[in-house]
């Protein structure tokens, strides 16, 4: 079973109206200071990480607010001052900031504090499949009398809390334009600047980031043997639905003996906001997770991957900079799309060729690793699919949205604010 879903979390929401209205009233009564705080909703990482050590180096008082005592544990790691986010000096924290930078919802920092702060919102990926005020999944609620309204209502809400977003990133134009649409902003505030999230995929030789990205495998308990090729698997969420893809016994028992024929190992990183019975029913080296459990945060780790098998994933967007095939495995397109719609056809992104179970994405598998024309031809198709979604790939995209925020009044640390600036 998946762990969250929108409807319920709606109805979450609609509960805690009366905190919403009493923190938005303190936020108005409370002076803000000059402090960045950050929250990211998949731990101590993605486009939140790049930009607080950006933030931190150029002397900004900088907090992280957290939820686990393993996000405490990885913020430690790197030096990072935390505070519980549910605690009420984690509201405090948020309803002093001068800065917040998300990369989920406004509930990756303290949700009833961040009303009248300078709101960065980085997102967590070029959409492929629509989201926000785009989707009808956005606006779920359970099946009570009156539902009609309370979707209206939470329409209304999200695009209410949406304008408080002052600066949110995209990757491109068109990248924007989605982007705009879906939390209802205009240009103004909707930046191409390129996500600093994937600036990791864009720096250094490619043996300086295979290198890394071994290494951040390895620091997660996940080898890759040398020689052997790896293949991740990285479903999307489903809104608290299964994954229609879950392999089946003997498609497991298939999928092994490809990975021993050859020579390859298979990651399986299930979403983090999704659960999955992923296991194969008998003992393999050949197949290890990389759920959030395992490492919160994949994108470090994606230049130690060699094929890439996705559904309806951003990731296939992140990988063309590494030029990395793809094979898309898609067993529910028509339903996807009703439920949940795409931006664009689907063929533009996966070439037309997406396998609709495992037995053809073996068979795509089994071509791309055993011919290497084959690789380099999907190689250049997934490099050619990024080239359109990334307009910035040297490696700078964090310094850019770090000059858009000051570029909007944001002051310098040890400045003086002045008619006009933010904290």
């Amino acid at each position: 079973m998946a762990s969250f879903s929108f409807g319920t979390g709606n109805a979450a929401k609609l509960l805690r109206i009366p905190l919403y209205a009493a923190g938005r009233i303190a936020s108005l009564l409370i002076p803000r200071g000059s402090r960045w705080v950050f929250g990211c909703g998949a731990g101590i990482g993605d486009g939140a990480l790049a930009l607080w050590r950006v933030a931190s180096d150029a002397g900004h008082d900088t907090v992280w607010l957290t939820s686990s005592a393993r996000e405490d544990r990885d913020a430690a790691a790197l030096g990072i001052r935390t505070v519980r986010k549910q605690s009420l000096a984690g509201w405090w924290a948020t309803a002093r900031a001068g800065v917040v930078v998300i990369t989920h919802g406004f509930g990756d920092v303290n949700r009833y504090g961040g009303a009248g702060a300078f709101t960065v919102q980085l997102w967590h990926g070029i959409p492929l499949k629509r989201i926000g005020l785009d989707s009808p999944a956005t606006t779920q609620v359970p099946p009570v009398p009156g539902a009609a309204v309370l979707r209206r209502l939470i329409r209304y809400l999200y695009r209410s809390s949406a304008q408080r977003i002052d600066v949110l990133p995209a990757a491109s134009d068109r990248a924007r334009g989605r982007l705009e649409s879906a939390f209802g902003l205009g240009d103004d505030r909707v930046v191409v600047t390129g996500e600093p999230r994937v600036d990791v995929l864009s720096t250094g030789t490619v043996a300086e980031r295979r290198a890394a990205a071994s290494a951040i495998l390895g620091s997660a308990g996940v080898d890759i043997p040398v020689g052997a090729r790896a293949i991740l698997y990285a479903p999307t969420w489903r809104d608290g639905a299964p994954d229609p893809a879950v392999p089946t016994a003997a498609e497991w028992v298939r999928i092994i003996a490809l990975l021993e024929r050859r020579g390859a190992v298979l990651l399986v990183r299930s979403h983090p906001m999704g659960e999955g019975a992923y296991a194969p029913p008998l003992p393999t080296e050949r197949v290890r997770m990389l759920g959030a459990a395992t490492l919160a945060d994949a994108t470090g780790a994606l230049p130690a991957i060699d094929v890439l098998v996705t559904d309806y994933s951003s990731l296939a967007y992140d990988v063309g900079l590494l030029a990395m095939p793809v094979v898309h495995l898609a067993p529910d397109t028509a339903e996807y799309a009703r439920s949940r719609g795409f931006y664009g056809r689907l063929d533009e992104v996966t070439g037309g060729d997406e396998a609709t179970d495992w037995d053809d994405v073996l068979a795509q598998l089994d071509a791309l690793l055993a011919d290497e024309d084959a690789y380099a031809a999907r190689a250049s198709r997934s490099a050619a699919l990024s080239a359109r979604m990334h307009a910035h790939r040297d490696g700078h995209n964090t310094d850019r949205v770090y000059r858009a925020i000051r570029a909007r009044g944001v002051r310098a640390p040890g400045r003086a604010a002045t008619e006009g600036e933010h904290p």
